[in-house]
C-alpha cells in the first residue's frame, strides 16, 4: 500500500558525495516502492559549526538576522546535492529551502518557533511524482527574513513536515542504529530500545541524549506523530517513539542521559525578600538563557544564595547580564564553575517504584562520586557532578538499574 513518508538524514549521513549517494540510494529505493516520499536533510557533516567558527573570527557580536542568512546555507548545499544525486538515479526530484516549502515562523533569530506550514508547494510537486527535498532547521519569519530554528532544528522540521502533511511514516536517519540505554561510547554493554514513549524520548532528550532535538518530540507527542530512529547505514530496524509502549513491571528505568556541557552558577548573599528571583531569572529569560536547575539555600541574616545551571554555551551571556543584576542587588560575588556534567536517569516506571532517586544516590556514594546538586520530576532523576566525574557516574548509573541486559520484549 503506498504511503507518504517523510525521510530526515543528519549531517553525517551526507557528509560527503559518497554519502550522499547512499541517501540517494536509499530515497529512491522508497520511492520506486510507490511510495510518495518528502525528505529533509541538515547541512554537511561539521559545515554549521565550521560557518560559526568563521563568524567568530569576523565578529564577537553577530546579529541574529545576519548569523541565520550565513547558517540556512549549509541546507542548502545538502539538498542541491541531494537532488542532483537522486536526478541521476533516474527518479525526478526538487529541492526546497524551508520558506519555498511553506514553513513560517516566529521572528526570534537563530532559535525561531514554528507558527504555520503550508505545504501547497509539497503537494504539488508531490503530484508529479517527484521526491521532495527539503532544507531542514529553517523557515520564513513575519519580516519576510529566513531564521533559524535552533541546533537540531531539521529534526523539529521532519516531525513538523510529517504531522503538517499527515504523512503515514516519519524517519529520522543517523549515524547511531536507535536510541540506546545510554551512550554507547561510554557504556559500550549500552542496549538498543525498540521502543520508548514519547514522555521518556523527551526527558531523555532535555536531559542531553544528542539522539533527538527535544522540541521535535514536543511536536510529535502533541500531533501524535510516530517517529522511527535508524541508521542511515543499515536495513535494520531503529526505535519507535510512540505514544504507548507496552512494559514489564520490572522496567523501572529506561535509560541514562548524559550532558557534559554544563556551567554551575552561584548568586552569593543576596537580599532574601520577595522579587529578587525575578529579578535574577527575568533578564536571563528575556535573552533566552534556559536555566535548568535551581537551588535556593536557607535564609542567614536576610541573606541566601542562589545557584542554577545553564548550557555552557551560555555562560557568556549569563554572566554578562547577572554581573548588572548582582551590582544592583548587591550581591557580594557571583562564583561560576564551568567544570560539571548532568546525569539523568529517566524512566515511566519510576512513578510506581518508590526509593529509585534513593538507589541512585547510594549506587554514585559506593562509587566514589559526589553529587552537587539534584532535581527530580516523575520519571526523572538529574544529578550534576563534577565533570571529570561523568562518564563514570553514567556506568554506574547504567549497571545499578541493569540497563546493561537486554531489554524485555515490548520495551
Amino acid at each position: 500500500m503506498s504511503q507518504l513518508v517523510v525521510m530526515k538524514f543528519g549531517g553525517s549521513s551526507v557528509a560527503d558525495a559518497d554519502r550522499i549517494k547512499n541517501v540517494a540510494s536509499r530515497v529512491t529505493a522508497k520511492r520506486k516502492s510507490g511510495h510518495r516520499v518528502v525528505v529533509v536533510v541538515s547541512a554537511p557533516g561539521d559545515m554549521t559549526d565550521d560557518l560559526i567558527e568563521m563568524a567568530e573570527k569576523i565578529t564577537d557580536n553577530p546579529s541574529g538576522r545576519e548569523m541565520d542568512m550565513l547558517l540556512a546555507t549549509g541546507e542548502q548545499v545538502s539538498i542541491a546535492l541531494l537532488s542532483m544525486a537522486i536526478n541521476e538515479k533516474g527518479v525526478e526530484a526538487v529541492s526546497l529551502t524551508g520558506p519555498q516549502a511553506g514553513i513560517f515562523a516566529d521572528a526570534v533569530h537563530t532559535r525561531a518557533r514554528i507558527t504555520d506550514i503550508k505545504p501547497t508547494k509539497i503537494f504539488g510537486e508531490l503530484k508529479k511524482g517527484r521526491v521532495v527535498i527539503v532544507a531542514g532547521f529553517q523557515g520564513l519569519n513575519p519580516n519576510s527574513d529566513i531564521t533559524t530554528l535552533g541546533r537540531g532544528g531539521s529534526d523539529l522540521t521532519a516531525v513538523a513536515l510529517a504531522a503538517a502533511l499527515k504523512a503515514d511514516v516519519c524517519e529520522i536517519y543517523t549515524d547511531v542504529q536507535g536510541v540506546f540505554t545510554t551512550d554507547p561510547r561510554i557504556v559500550p554493554e549500552a542496549q538498543k530500545i525498540d521502543r520508548i514513549s514519547f514522555e521518556e524520548m523527551l526527558e531523555l532528550a532535555g536531559a542531553g541524549a544528542q539522539v533527538m532535538q527535544p522540541r521535535s518530540i514536543e511536536v510529535g507527542k502533541k500531533f501524535n506523530v510516530d517517529i522511527h530512529v535508524r541508521s542511515s547505514f543499515t536495513e535494520d530496524e531503529g526505535t519507535l517513539i510512540t505514544a504507548e509502549v507496552p512494559r514489564m513491571e520490572n522496567v523501572v528505568v529506561s535509560g541514562v542521559a548524559y550532558d557534559p556541557k554544563q556551567a554551575k552558577v552561584t548568586l552569593r548573599n543576596i537580599p532574601d525578600r520577595p522579587g529578587v528571583a525575578a529579578r535574577v531569572f527575568g533578564p536571563l529569560a528575556e535573552e533566552g538563557v534556559n536555566v535548568d536547575m535551581i537551588i535556593q539555600s536557607a535564609p542567614e541574616s536576610g541573606k541566601n544564595d542562589i545557584s542554577f545551571t545553564v548550557s555552557r554555551g551560555d555562560t557568556k551571556r549569563a554572566m554578562k547580564l547577572l554581573d548588572s543584576v548582582a551590582s544592583q542587588l548587591k550581591a557580594e560575588h557571583v562564583v561560576v564553575d564551568d567544570k560539571v556534567a548532568k546525569v539523568s536517569i529517566v524512566g515511566v516506571g519510576m512513578r510506581s517504584h518508590p526509593g529509585v532517586a534513593a538507589g541512585l544516590f547510594r549506587a554514585l556514594a559506593d562509587g566514589g562520586v559526589n553529587i552537587d546538586m539534584i532535581s527530580t520530576s516523575e520519571i526523572k532523576v538529574a544529578c550534576i557532578v563534577k565533570e571529570d566525574d561523568g562518564p563514570k557516574a553514567v556506568r554506574i548509573a547504567h549497571k545499578a538499574f541493569g540497563l546493561d541486559k537486554p531489554h524485555p520484549k515490548g520495551k
